[in-house]
C-alpha cells in the first residue's frame, strides 16, 4: 500500500473534538478490524490529526448483528462527534427497564430509564439495531481514512511494526492498533502465544420478530408500545426482548445452557427453531407467543477470557482495543460501550503526539486510564448471569425480595416522593445508582483531561528536542 493512495488526516476535518488540538506529528497508524470499535478508533484518530488505515477480512461491509445498545456513556460521545442526529433516527429511546419471573411474566423489578436518564447523566440512551449503529459510524469515520475490505492479516511483526496480508502484502506503520474481535490475531502477540477461550456454559439464541406481529396480540402489544428493555429470568437462562429501528422489529436475545460439542465461537451459526422453542418449554405464556414468532434463529455460544495483564505489546508500537482485550459477556449490554469509550481515549491522548517516542507512553497512558474500567465492567457484566440465571428456591427468592424493594422506591420516586429504600449493592444492577453513576456517568474524554492534567507534562518532556518528519507509510510491494 502506498500512503499517497490513502486518504489523509489533514485539511477536510472539522476542529470539534479535543478543543481543537490536533497533533503536531501526524503518525500512519493501522486498524485491524471494522468492527465498531474499530471504526470509532479510525475516527477518533483522524480527528487527532493522523493517518489511518483499516484493514478488514471480510469482503464486504455486511449487515449483521441484531440489537444492541447504546447507554448514556456512549451517547455522549456520540453526540460529542455530531452524530446525534443520526443516533436519534435510527434508535429507540428506552423507557424503563423491565425484569420479570420465567414462569408467571410477574414483574419483580422496574427501573425508570427515559428522560430520567436525560435528566441525571445529559445524554439519553438508545436501542438500537447493530447494522443500522454500525452504518453510522462507517460513514462518520469513512471520509477521514482508507477502508480496505478483503485484507485479512495472518501475521503481525509488532516490532517494525507490521503486518502481513494473506495476499502476502506487507503493511508497515508507525502504531497498530488491534480491534480485531474476540478471535484477535493481535492479541496473541501481545499475550505472548495462544490464547483460547474457556466456554461460559451459555449460548444465545438470537432473532428478530417484526413488531407488528406483536402489535395484532393483545397480551405482546404492550412490549412494542412501551418502549422498555425486558428480562425474564429463569433457572440457568434468560431473555432479553426489546424494540429497535423505530419500534418496526422486535429483538430477542435468548441466553440457555450451551450442549454444543466443540461449538465455535460465532455471530452468524445458525440455530434450529424448533430446539429453542423446546429449551423454554414451560416458561410464561407471552414467552411462548413470542417464540412462535420467531422465524428463524442464530445461535452464539458465549466464551469468556480472563482479563489481560497487558494491553500494549512490549515493544510499545501495537495495542488491543475492545473485544480484542476486554471482551464483554453480553449480560449488561456495555461491549461496545466499552469499546468506544477506549476508542474517544485514544483519539484524545493521541492529538498531544509531537514524536514518536511518546507512542509507547501515550499508549500505556491508554492503558492506564482504560484498564480498571473497562475490567471492572467485565466482571459486572458476568454477575449478572448468576444474578439472572438463579433456579427457583431460597437464593431465588431473596432476589426477587430486592428487586421489589427497588421498585416499589422507584415507584415512590415516581409518584414525587423520597426514596426510601438503599439501592447499593441491589440485585437490580441498575436500580444501583452508584453503578450507575460509574458506568452511565463516565466521560472518556473528560478522563484523559484529568489525566493528562497530572501527567501529561512529563510525558511531553520525553520528546527529543528536534523536528522529525512524518515517515511515510509503505507496503512491501508497492509500485516504485
Amino acid at each position: 500500500m502506498n500512503a499517497q493512495q490513502s486518504k489523509t488526516a489533514g485539511s477536510t476535518q472539522p476542529d470539534h473534538l479535543y478543543k481543537g488540538r490536533r497533533a503536531s506529528l501526524p503518525l500512519n497508524i493501522v486498524v485491524i478490524g471494522c468492527g465498531l470499535g474499530g471504526l470509532a478508533a479510525a475516527y477518533c484518530l483522524a480527528q487527532a490529526g493522523h493517518n489511518i488505515t483499516i484493514l478488514e477480512a471480510a469482503s464486504a461491509i455486511g449487515d449483521v448483528g441484531a440489537g444492541i445498545q447504546s447507554s448514556p456513556n456512549v451517547s455522549r460521545l456520540l453526540m460529542r462527534w455530531g452524530l446525534g442526529p443520526k443516533l436519534q433516527e435510527i434508535g429507540v429511546k428506552i423507557q424503563a427497564l423491565s425484569l420479570k419471573r420465567w414462569s408467571n411474566d410477574e414483574v419483580v423489578g422496574w427501573t425508570p430509564l427515559g428522560d430520567l436518564i436525560d435528566k441525571e447523566y445529559g445524554f439519553p440512551f438508545y436501542l438500537l439495531h447493530r447494522a443500522d449503529f454500525h452504518r453510522v459510524l462507517y460513514e462518520a469515520a469513512e471520509p477521514h481514512c482508507n477502508i480496505r475490505v478483503n485484507s485479512r492479516v495472518v501475521s503481525v511483526d509488532p516490532s517494525k511494526p507490521s503486518v502481513t496480508l494473506a495476499s502476502g502484502e506487507i503493511v508497515y506503520a508507525d502504531l497498530l492498533i488491534g480491534a480485531d474481535g474476540v478471535k484477535s490475531v493481535t492479541r496473541e502477540h501481545v499475550v505472548g502465544g495462544p490464547d483460547k477461550p474457556r466456554a461460559t456454559g451459555d449460548a444465545a439464541y438470537r432473532a428478530l420478530i417484526p413488531a407488528e406481529k406483536l402489535l395484532q396480540d393483545d397480551d405482546l402489544r404492550p412490549l412494542v408500545e412501551k418502549m422498555e428493555s425486558n428480562i425474564w429470568m429463569g433457572p440457568g437462562g434468560h431473555i432479553v426482548g426489546y424494540t429497535i429501528r423505530g419500534k418496526k422489529e422486535f429483538n430477542l436475545v435468548m441466553m440457555h445452557p450451551d450442549d454444543t460439542e466443540g461449538g465455535i465461537e460465532s455471530w452468524t451459526a445458525e440455530g434450529n427453531v424448533d430446539k429453542m422453542i423446546e429449551t423454554y418449554k414451560g416458561w410464561n405464556t407471552t414467552v411462548q407467543k413470542l417464540l412462535a414468532l420467531v422465524p428463524s434463529t442464530l445461535n452464539w455460544r458465549l466464551m469468556d477470557r480472563d482479563p489481560l495483564p497487558s494491553w500494549v505489546h512490549k515493544d510499545g508500537k501495537l495495542a488491543l482495543l475492545g473485544d480484542s482485550c476486554h471482551p464483554m459477556l453480553p449480560y449488561r449490554a456495555q461491549g461496545s460501550a466499552m469499546a468506544i469509550e477506549d476508542a474517544a481515549v485514544l483519539g484524545n491522548l493521541f492529538s498531544h503526539c509531537s514524536d514518536r517516542s511518546q507512542i509507547a507512553p501515550l499508549l500505556y497512558a491508554y492503558q492506564s486510564i482504560r484498564y480498571h474500567r473497562a475490567t471492572a465492567t467485565q466482571r459486572s457484566s458476568s454477575l449478572n448471569r448468576f444474578i439472572f440465571h438463579k433456579p427457583d428456591g431460597p437464593e431465588q427468592e431473596e432476589r426477587d425480595r430486592e428487586m421489589r424493594a427497588a421498585k416499589e422506591d422507584a415507584l415512590r420516586v415516581a409518584r414525587g416522593e423520597k426514596s426510601t429504600y438503599t439501592l447499593t449493592g441491589n440485585s437490580n444492577q441498575w436500580a444501583d445508582k452508584t453503578k450507575s453513576d460509574i458506568q452511565f456517568g463516565y466521560d472518556a474524554d473528560e478522563e484523559v483531561d484529568k489525566w493528562w492534567l497530572v501527567n501529561g507534562k512529563r510525558l511531553m518532556a520525553l520528546a527529543p528536542s528536534i523536528e522529525l518528519k512524518p515517515r511515510v507509510m509503505s507496503s512491501a510491494n508497492r509500485d516504485h
